[in-house]
């Protein structure tokens, strides 16, 4: 069953991409009425959904006519690739982080499905039962290894 918050993801993401430019600008009260809940439900979706982990940049004016501003981040040439997702990665990486980041790159079908749930195993917070901040380290580690194999080719 599909909840508020992957169909709001979903409607921006289709903005996206039928766009002719490489970001799209809404209201955040026209998009809390259009799907019936409130603001911060919006921001919940931007702030988890739309991440530069994820692979774009949220930008907002308040006021009168604020707006928020969607912008797809580009991940650069193919030989910069795997420097790109490994900057993007950094030194530590929540599990939130790192499962929109390997999402991204399925959906830019850079890795397959089965490399992507192979990834998402590899990085839970289960599997990895260490303490934080050690934990976010590891993951980055193990997530920079897989990717960097994965996308060498």
């Amino acid at each position: 069953m599909t909840n508020i918050s992957d169909l709001i993801e979903l409607y921006l993401k289709k903005l996206l991409s039928d766009s002719l430019h490489d970001y799209v600008e809404v209201q955040r009260r026209e998009l809390a009425n259009r799907f019936n809940c409130v603001p911060s439900q919006i921001n919940y979706v931007l702030t988890t959904r739309f991440s530069a982990g994820h692979g774009y940049l949220v930008e907002s004016r308040r006021g009168g006519g604020g707006f928020v501003r969607i912008v797809k981040l580009p991940l650069g040439q193919r030989a910069n690739l795997v420097l790109d997702v490994c900057s993007l990665i950094g030194d530590s990486i929540s599990q939130t982080g790192a499962a929109g980041l390997i999402r991204r790159l399925l959906d830019e079908e850079l890795i397959t499905l089965r490399e992507s749930h192979l990834m998402q195993s590899a990085i839970r917070g289960n599997i990895l039962r260490i303490s934080l901040p050690a934990r976010d380290q590891l993951r980055a580690l193990i997530l920079k290894a897989m990717v960097t194999e994965v996308l060498r080719n």
